[in-house]
């Protein structure tokens, strides 16, 4: 099979690389550099950022470990120079994967389509090629979203801006309390910055307790959030930028300054240049529409990831669709659960989940039951200062299936994964206590959490005495 794709980012390279494992003739097109928004300007530039805000945020507090730490300081070149060699580490490290499949051609350069069985592309290098196809999968990503009045201002961000930004600022403003918006207020307001976190609701897609708890543990003397508001412009006002909201529900307003502007509203659908309209493809506000094969309304043509109209915008979902796809066209008997998503928020502490919230289930009337245990009754937590934060699971009233696990705390992560295993492989809550649990390690967290469900945690106070 000929299959084209087009996108890099790791949907559509890890795609290409399953693809060509299963013996097609792939081409994948990527405009930009390989990785995508995720390696380039998302999760792992970021994710460096957290682990230096991590140590340093450490360092601040070894006086509490018997460690005394002179003189310490942040370097922003040195910060910014390591950025940069681990996502170009990265890239290399994609493009050296590539060439052991000699099935498998990238070409540089821009793609759009032609009719509903061919693409053009512009080679970055100069020239066009036209590529014919049996199967084609876009996997063309979002793009940063800012509809706010302003933002064309200087010191206005995205967070891409933010990610090349070579010094620390000293105030800034965060307009948005999802991932991108919580990720770079916890990163900065470590660093130092007097961050302002403007949005409705803390992490809304979270668990109710979850988001409760994570404002009160994220605030800080450097992070504050303000709430139950929406950003309405941003105007210069002298040498500091002011944000002016609304308050939900109300007329009245309110006004706050800072030096720098983070909007975080979201990413949407990038569909730009693909030309849609020549392949026939329906779109919706410019994404993608897919039907339950993740085909498009025209035969052939595929859609993975970001691009996709409604879809949830997680890199390991892109990758997994794209695979799952890709064994389809093989006939390859797949056990890929895209129903069964875990996701992560990289504040510190993270924040992890998968599986459906407690508020959802009570919307849809579902029976469950459920357990709480805290990270402040374990060993190794303690011993590590990291005590904030709860494992929390949601199981059926028979206790035979996981319905949801929500994670606030250290090494939620990886955590996580137990419940995937659990939920993907219908393991039941008995299958999961019966295990042995290495101690001491932050795990036994969830291992209480779990035991709390059949009366067995060990740890947890007895209240029938």
């Amino acid at each position: 099979m000929k299959l084209l794709i087009i996108g890099a980012g790791p949907g559509g390279y890890e795609t290409a690389i399953r693809a060509a494992q299963l013996g097609h003739d792939v081409t994948l097109v990527e405009k930009g550099e390989l990785g995508g928004t995720c390696l380039n300007i998302g999760c792992i530039p970021t994710k460096t950022l957290v682990k230096i805000a991590s140590l340093y945020k450490d360092i601040k507090r070894s006086e509490e470990f018997g460690i005394e730490v002179e003189g310490y300081k942040l370097n922003e070149e040195v910060i910014y120079e390591r950025k940069k060699k681990v996502v170009k580490s990265l890239q290399d490290g994609i493009d050296f994967l590539f060439k052991g499949y000699p099935n498998l051609t990238y070409i540089k350069g821009f793609a759009s389509f032609k009719d509903s069985k061919t693409v053009i592309v512009k080679k970055n290098e100069g020239g066009e090629e036209e590529l014919t196809f049996d199967k084609c999968i876009v996997a063309t990503g979002s793009k940063d979203m800012n509809p706010l009045p302003g933002k064309e201002l200087p010191n206005v961000l995205s967070s891409t801006d933010l990610l090349n930004l070579k010094e620390i600022p000293k105030s800034m403003i965060v307009i948005g309390t999802g991932v991108i918006g919580l990720e770079f207020a916890s990163i900065y307001s470590i660093f130092g910055t007097d961050v302002t976190v403007i949005g409705n609701n803390v992490f809304k897609v979270s668990d109710g307790e979850v988001q409760k708890r994570l404002k009160s543990v994220l605030k800080s003397d450097t992070l504050k959030f303000e709430v139950k508001q929406r950003a309405q412009k941003i105007e210069q006002d002298g040498d500091l930028l002011k944000v002016t909201t609304k308050m939900t529900g109300k007329d009245k307003e309110k006004e706050y300054n800072a030096e720098y502007v983070l909007v975080a509203l979201g990413r949407s659908c990038n569909t730009d240049g693909l030309n849609t309209e020549a392949a026939g493809l329906k779109t919706e506000k410019g994404g993608l529409v897919v039907d339950e094969n993740l085909m498009t309304n025209v035969e052939n043509i595929y859609a993975i990831g970001d691009v996709i109209y409604g879809n949830t915008q997680l890199a390991h979902l892109a990758s997994a669709q794209g695979i799952w796809l890709v064994e389809k066209f093989s006939n390859v008997k797949t056990k890929i659960r895209l129903d069964l998503v875990p996701s992560v928020l990289y504040t510190t502490p993270e924040v992890a989940m998968i599986g459906k919230t407690e508020e959802e289930l009570t919307e849809e009337g579902t029976e469950f039951i459920k357990s709480k245990f805290l990270y402040q009754s374990n060993g190794k937590a303690l011993s590590a200062s990291e005590t904030e934060g709860f494992v929390k699971i949601i199981a059926s009233p028979d206790k035979k299936k996981i319905l949801g696990c929500h994670i606030l705390g250290a090494e939620a992560d990886f955590m996580i994964h137990f419940a995937n295993i659990a939920m993907t492989n219908d393991l039941s809550v008995e299958d999961l206590t019966d295990m042995i649990y290495a101690h001491p390690t932050v795990s036994e967290v969830f291992k209480d959490a779990v035991e709390m469900l059949e009366d067995k945690s060990i740890n947890t106070p007895n209240t029938n005495k």
